[in-house]
């Protein structure tokens, strides 16, 4: 196993905009991790993803309950080291490849 990189993401409480489930709502934020690894592929891969980010398109605001609160958007992510893919883990040996494509 190598070094990874390992992305956190504060998602502040506030209230949704236009284009949302329910505009002008409240929503919960939370704190959403995600892991690459530390190589060049993986630096690469983390660069797409912050671009993406900084264009909003890593969340969304769902609707739980009449609860509304802030998800993984369709972007996959790896959100643990281990697990494997069935558990948006590594190993996964297409993930860096999927994800780069897709982006």
């Amino acid at each position: 196993r190598g070094t990874a990189l390992q992305s956190l993401f504060k998602m502040s409480y506030s209230s949704s905009k236009v284009g949302d489930p329910r505009p002008g709502q409240p929503y919960k934020g939370g704190n959403f991790y995600a892991f690459l690894p530390d190589n060049k592929e993986g630096q690469k891969t983390a660069e797409l993803l912050k671009r993406a980010f900084e264009r909003g398109l890593t969340f969304q605001i769902k609707s739980c309950n009449r609860e509304e609160r802030v998800t993984w958007g369709f972007i996959p992510h790896k959100t643990s080291w281990g697990g494997g893919k069935a558990r948006n883990g590594y190993p996964d040996a297409q993930y860096l490849h999927e994800v780069s494509t897709l982006l």
